[in-house]
């Protein structure tokens, strides 16, 4: 099982992918702890992302999709995973078909969760990360809807994008997700 997780920073992809990996037995592929684990252990590609994360520049498609690659290259993501943070764009959604046909898997569903903007603010100022300012907030879900939101349409012309209500207790989130998988 190839499971994507889709929706805007702050909707709880990380959240709900730790909880369905645990539930369904699956690994779970955090895109961001990728990247920390290629940077710490400097690896060819980790150090090319490096250069790109110290000098405050966005890290290129194919750079991210090789670590990526790599990281799926563990024994726990032979038989399939859940991705989070991963694709963002459709360089890198091309990319991840081309590594998953290259390992005869394919993905299996793709589930936005959907929660409005403000909703999404109000999550991530109470978060109380340095990063989480609103201004930097409003631009990132800008940077969101530009690159990744256009990814929804690829995927619902595959037949396999479904969307979820983001908005409610974990559990509550997490059963509608585990509705759309039975």
């Amino acid at each position: 099982m190839i499971l994507v997780l889709f929706g805007a920073p702050g909707v709880g992809k990380g959240t709900q992918a730790a909880i369905l990996a645990e539930k369904l037995g699956v690994a779970h592929l955090s895109t961001g702890d990728a990247f920390r684990a290629a940077i710490k252990n400097q690896t060819e590609v980790g150090m090319v992302a490096k250069e790109y994360v110290d000098s405050g520049k966005l890290v290129p498609d194919d750079v991210v999709a090789r670590i990526v690659e790599e990281a799926m290259g563990g024994e726990q993501f032979a038989t399939g995973c859940i991705l989070d943070g991963f694709p963002r764009t459709r360089a890198q959604a091309d990319a991840l078909d081309g590594l998953l046909s290259a390992k005869g898997l394919s993905i299996s569903k793709v589930i936005n969760l959907e929660v409005d903007d403000e909703t999404i603010i109000g999550r991530l100022l109470q978060r109380g990360r340095a990063d989480d300012q609103e201004d930097i907030i409003r631009n990132r879900l800008n940077v969101y809807n530009a690159e990744t939101a256009p990814l929804l349409e690829y995927y619902t012309g595959k037949g396999l994008l479904t969307s979820v209500n983001g908005i409610g207790e974990v559990d509550e989130v997490n059963q509608r997700v585990l509705a759309i998988l039975s």
